[in-house]
């Protein structure tokens, strides 16, 4: 059994054939998915997809792109709609620094008030964090001192020092597909030195779909892709990360049911 963690069934690239995508997720072992909220006011919408599929889940939050769209929304909305059953996480919100949509001021404080909404409901916070290392590590710290939140810095491809504050403050670190590209050597190297408890594995499709799929649509079945070299890089059979990253995943994301063997 696998988990993708973190993916995007929300969006319109799987509108023609979305009953398909999860049941060739299925068939491929992908006994659950967790499709992330990028924007509150889109939340119906997004539930509504988690409810009609029996394996899939959702989060709500919004987005750093989308900050700027959503600078009033509170972290008591946020905690209110983690109440339904299929919500199971808190974001993703974050820094993104590489693109810049929104404004880093906004940026940091949605992000703290998705912080607040994590540690209240101790649902895993969802971490976008692209070119900010720096003020990511900062912030995090900062409002761990202030109690601790779980939380998962998703599709990793930052730098070591955000890893390993990120391990030193009791997160997980979650991998795309980008750990299969062949640039991505010094990736696998991070991948390598973090601790075995917490990784996790994720498309983030429609996006990143890896290697033997890239250059396609990313779908949720491709998340085994990346797991097979994550399994190579740890020196692990594909099985047994396979159990490590689905037990990494219900420990952390501990609302979400798990199925039978």
């Amino acid at each position: 059994m696998l988990v993708d963690s973190h993916c995007h069934l929300d969006f319109p690239d799987f509108d023609p054939e979305r009953d398909a995508v999860v049941e060739r997720a299925l068939e491929a072992g992908v006994r659950r998915m967790v499709t992330i909220c990028t924007h509150v006011r889109r939340f119906e919408a997004i539930l509504a997809l988690a409810e009609t599929y029996e394996a899939v889940y959702c989060s709500v939050g919004t987005h750093p792109h989308n900050a700027d769209e959503e600078p009033d929304i509170t972290t008591n909305m946020l905690v209110a709609h983690a109440r339904h059953d299929k919500v199971v996480a808190i974001g993703e919100a974050g820094l993104d620094y590489h693109y810049d949509r929104s404004s880093r001021s906004e940026q940091a404080a949605g992000l703290r008030r998705h912080i607040a909404a994590s540690r209240e409901t101790q649902l895993p916070l969802v971490i976008h964090s692209r070119d900010a290392d720096d003020d990511m590590a900062a912030i995090l710290t900062e409002e761990t001192g202030k109690g601790a939140f779980p939380a998962v810095l998703h599709c990793f491809s930052s730098g070591r020092a955000l890893a390993e504050t990120g391990i030193a403050l009791g997160l997980y670190v979650s991998f795309s597909g980008i750990l299969t590209f062949n640039r991505s050597e010094e990736l696998r190297r991070i991948a390598a030195d973090l601790p075995r408890d917490r990784l996790l594995v994720e498309t983030d499709a429609p996006y990143l779909a890896p290697v033997p799929k890239r250059g396609r649509r990313n779908e949720p079945a491709y998340v085994a892709h990346t797991a097979a070299v994550l399994a190579e890089t740890l020196g692990m059979s594909a099985e047994d990360l396979a159990t490590l990253t689905t037990d990494n995943f219900f420990r952390l994301f501990s609302k979400v049911d798990r199925p039978a063997s």
